[in-house]
């Protein structure tokens, strides 16, 4: 019972400490990460509330799997292929330069043993994806040239991660356990990465779909933690990083109609997780190894960085890159990572170095990683003012000029008429028949509910100039609309109304344009009818176009007057002259 007290208590403290830190230093230009360092260091080594920090960050380490989840679905196959050189060009440069550099500074400075040199200087050229991706998504800019670059570099990194892993055993001492032969590992890794790619491309979907039938959401949350947490446990087997798995599991869901309500409901998670790793990497931070060592960590985190900025500025600038974006993305890396803890813990484990040189490198890392956000800050100063940057339009199927809100009869035959115009559609509809019978006519609808705010982010709304509210029930549209109002009030709206009264409701609330379902419908029936009469279809287009015009005319004067306003320019009678002959019979007069 009192282990129970404890960890809520512990959980209520983490928890407040992101709630008061994060606001804090985002309204003060430092941003969240930094803030969540921060209150680890003030709860864990300056004030003691909480004192398991590397098993809270053990656990937290599934905000950096789960934020490897969602990068995966951000990204197709197809553009993932067209950043090969840059994964495998530029990160590949980045690591090998780096690593050989630091590790040669380590040698010289005298660092215990050429094989611990190795692994040290390596694992410092690795950089947080956790740290720079959180700050990319914060300012904005994972979609740009520079973020796209950034992240090419991480990807190459979390790939590096599994032979330098397989080089401590063999740079190690003999003793222990037999280790795996280095080709039996890598035909594990290969097929659990084969089987990971064979079950997404034939089983994660229908698996989906099968859920989302059932409109069980919490089924279909349970589901997606499930594959995001299986395909992670199942790289670790492999011996390769649980967030290459989650990497993986997302890139196979990327051109899913399912993907941004897996995007919004990983989200929280995500974001929670994510927040507590980095409160858990201050409540590591061991300040007597700092105290013991302050003139080394003094000297050593300023030139770790130092050197790692200036590789990869240079990097950069031969890879093409311009100056703006090489500063930034030296601005952006030049820390140490999340796997060079357990990269050092495992060295030491091996024998490579002393539990105390492994403590030290952790402090340094721990040290680069805070002082991030304010290198990231300062790189403004070496860069020229912003001018308009050029933002790669790759959204993935989200951010498009319209998104569609309901995919009924009404929303495909608008999207047809988008589409022929050369306009980009994003659409999101809750139906999965619907998905399904579209997705055999080439269409590219996601599943997802308009009416919830995180959904709406995911699917780009945020870039979209219009958004097409088309659903069918009026009471689901007036949700909508006043979300997106609330929420997004600078979005143009253009909606599909119900009847008459839910029009002037619509334009009461401000709806920039909205069409009732039947009324072109029922002009152009009219229309035809009279042509099938006799009439000619001139005459016949310019009566259909009169009843338009007074339809809309009367629909301003009841938005002013009230709905019983504008009778008199209802046609009760047969407009003179008459289209053919008189009636038979007398027609009866509608009172006003």
């Amino acid at each position: 019972m009192s282990d129970t007290h404890a960890m809520l208590t512990d959980t209520i403290v983490l928890l407040g400490g992101a709630t008061l830190a994060a606001p804090i230093f985002k309204k003060l230009g430092l941003g969240t990460v930094l803030g969540y360092l921060a209150a680890g260091v003030l709860l864990g080594p300056v004030f003691a509330r909480i004192s398991d920090g590397e098993q809270i960050l053990s656990v937290a380490e599934l905000g950096v799997v789960l934020l490897l989840f969602i990068v995966g679905l951000e990204l197709k196959p197809s553009r993932l292929w067209q950043m090969r050189r840059d994964i495998f060009g530029l990160g590949s440069a980045q690591v090998i330069v780096s690593g050989s550099v630091i590790t040669a500074v380590l040698i010289w400075g005298g660092f215990p043993g050429w094989q611990g040199a190795v692994i040290a200087g390596f694992g410092l050229a690795l950089s947080s994806t956790a740290f720079a991706l959180q700050i990319l998504d914060d300012d904005g800019d994972t979609n740009t040239r520079y973020g796209q670059r950034s992240f090419s570099i991480l990807l190459l990194q979390d790939l590096a991660i599994v032979p330098l892993l397989a080089l401590i055993p063999a740079f190690g001492s003999g003793g222990g356990e037999a280790q795996t032969p280095a080709l039996v590992s890598l035909g594990i890794a290969v097929l659990a990465v084969g089987g990971l790619i064979t079950a997404g491309r034939y089983l994660l979907t229908p698996l989906f779909q099968t859920i989302a039938s059932t409109g069980a959401r919490e089924a279909m949350i349970a589901a997606a933690l499930f594959v995001v947490l299986g395909s992670a446990a199942l790289m670790q087997f492999a011996g390769l990083s649980m967030a290459m798995g989650a990497f993986l599991a997302g890139l196979m869901l990327a051109e899913s109609s399912y993907r941004h309500e897996l995007e919004a409901d990983i989200e929280p998670f995500r974001g929670i997780l994510l927040a507590v790793f980095f409160i858990a990497v201050g409540l590591s931070l061991k300040l007597d190894v700092i105290a013991d060592h302050w003139l080394l960590i003094l000297v050593s985190v300023p030139l770790l960085m130092a050197a790692k900025a200036a590789i990869l500025y240079a990097t950069c600038r031969i890879a093409g890159s311009s100056h703006e974006d090489a500063v930034k993305i030296a601005a952006l890396l030049p820390q140490g990572g999340e796997f060079g803890f357990v990269l050092f813990t495992t060295a030491a484990t091996a024998g490579l170095f002393s539990e105390n040189v492994a403590s030290t490198m952790i402090a340094v890392v721990t040290l680069s990683m805070a002082l991030t956000p304010l290198a990231v800050r300062l790189a403004g100063r070496f860069i020229a003012p912003p001018q308009d940057e050029v933002i790669d339009e790759d959204f993935e199927g989200a951010g498009a000029d319209v998104l569609m809100i309901g995919f009924s009869r009404f929303g495909q035959i608008a999207a047809q008429v988008l589409l022929a115009g050369g306009s980009e559609v994003t659409v999101l509809d809750t139906s999965a028949e619907r998905i399904r019978q579209a997705a055999r006519f080439g269409f590219r609808i996601y599943f997802g509910d308009g009416q919830r705010k995180d959904v709406l982010i995911s699917a780009g709304i945020e870039k979209a100039k219009i958004v097409a509210v088309c659903t069918q029930r009026k009471e689901t549209t007036d949700h909508v609309i006043d979300l997106i109002q609330s929420e997004f009030p600078n979005v143009r709206i253009f909606a599909r109304s119900y009847d008459r009264v839910h029009s002037l409701s619509l334009k009461a609330r401000g709806v920039e344009y909205e069409l009732r379902e039947t009324l072109e419908s029922g002009l152009k029936f009219g229309r035809k009818t009279l042509e099938g009469l006799g009439l000619g279809q001139e005459q016949a287009m310019a009566i259909g176009d009169d009843i338009r015009r007074r339809d809309a005319e009367r629909l301003e004067i009841q938005a002013a007057e009230g709905i019983s306003a504008g009778l008199h320019m209802l046609h009760s009678r047969p407009v003179r002259p008459e289209p053919l002959t008189k009636p038979k019979r007398q027609v009866e007069e509608i009172e006003d």
